[in-house]
């Protein structure tokens, strides 16, 4: 592995020519990164291009982000494993992107699905035994764990048997791939309202008792109207509905009413910004107007055993876009990491990824990799004050 952290300490030049890309591009692109985080305030985030982590125990404060935590969602690189390898001399394909990424330093990838381009190593669709037991081989050989995906939860309650058979064949591949966490992307519901939260954590116990029994945690990812907040009283609509709040968020009660034993939370960090900034009010039963503002790693130290992965994607301010952020590259924006880590707690327990929905570019093919490589220095960089 020496030769991995010798990549990830070297020269510029040496990324660049790891990623295949000219001076002129990678020039630009640094530039634009650079340039993207000096036009906003950085409030508690690490430099575009901090110093990774020291391995002699040197640095200054505790690691905040242990090494062997150090996580990537695969979606963040979508472009480069559904890249075709005849076709560049970037990166592509699973085998491919894992190899550049423990270059980096990652010791942690989150699937997002196992597809890939058709013609890279063992074709396009690694969703089976198979696949994962190719998938698994790569993993070893580069030295990364899988650590959760963003995969298959049944849309029927009742389950069909449909529903139930393909359920169970990605915890066997969750299995092939050593996870400890399987997951999906999504809200359990993405209702308002009390009784299809009591239905969705209905559904939600029956699929984890089934990942239970195959020796998974299954976990639930949110976006920003999961925290956002429940409408469980007042005057009722014309179907019969609630139109006020008792002040208490979706996901929050969601928590409330579910076993912890048996469903587990993924806090996406970024999008828990968002929610803070957009649901600040709420009409409660009585009709009175009442502030509420959202405070993610509060939540998290309240229930932190049932948040075990974090994704980690940064923002900066952007007060005319309705979420007010805009995502940018982890630690270039204003998202304060250091305070939230910091409160958490428990670095050895959680497992953040970083992520970045925009990071592919259609006119810089080798962005989303170089966004990966930043996202891992600074969360490398990452001490407790």
């Amino acid at each position: 592995m020496n030769d991995i952290h010798a990549t990830d300490h070297g020269t510029d030049e040496q990324l660049r020519r790891s990623l295949g890309i000219g001076r002129r591009s990678f020039l630009s692109t640094c530039t634009a990164v650079a340039a993207g985080a000096i036009a906003a305030p950085v409030l508690g985030a690490a430099p575009v291009l901090a110093a990774p982590a020291e391995s002699n125990g040197k640095a200054k404060g505790h690691l905040l982000v242990p090494e062997d935590k150090r996580g990537i969602i695969l979606y963040t690189v979508r472009d480069a494993t559904g890249r075709d390898p005849y076709s560049t001399s970037l990166p592509s394909g699973f085998r491919g992107v894992f190899e550049q990424l423990a270059r980096f330093g990652y010791r942690q990838v989150e699937f997002a699905g196992y597809g890939q381009h058709a013609n890279a190593p063992g074709g396009a669709n690694l969703e089976n035994v198979e696949g994962a037991r190719l998938l698994r081989r790569w993993l070893d050989e580069y030295g990364l764990r899988a650590q959760g995906n963003h995969g298959f939860i049944p849309g029927s309650w009742p389950l069909t048997t449909g529903d139930l058979d393909t359920f169970k064949k990605h915890l066997e591949i969750a299995n092939i791939l050593g996870m400890q966490h399987v997951g999906t992307g999504n809200d359990p519901t993405g209702s308002n309202y009390k009784a299809d939260w009591d239905a969705a954590a209905e559904k939600w116990h029956a699929l984890g008792e089934i990942a239970r029994r195959a020796g998974l945690k299954l976990y639930t990812h949110n976006h920003d109207a999961a925290y956002g907040f429940l409408l469980d009283g007042g005057p009722l609509d014309a179907q019969g509905r609630p139109t006020r709040s008792s002040g208490i968020r979706k996901l929050e009660y969601f928590l409330s009413i579910t076993d912890p034993k048996l469903i587990w939370l993924e806090m996406d960090i970024f999008w828990a910004h968002v929610a803070q900034y957009k649901f600040r009010t709420y009409t409660d039963h009585d009709g009175a107007t009442r502030q509420n503002i959202f405070d993610p790693a509060g939540l998290v130290t309240r229930h932190n055993k049932r948040y075990p992965l974090f994704h980690a994607k940064d923002g900066v301010i952007n007060n005319t876009s309705g979420q007010g952020y805009d995502m940018v590259p982890f630690g270039t924006g204003v998202i304060d990491y250091t305070t939230f880590f910091t409160r958490v707690g428990d670095p050895n327990y959680h497992h953040p990824m970083v992520e970045q929905d925009n990071a592919p570019s259609s006119t810089d093919p080798a962005q989303s990799l170089e966004h990966a490589r930043i996202g891992y220095r600074n969360m490398a960089a990452l001490r407790r004050k």
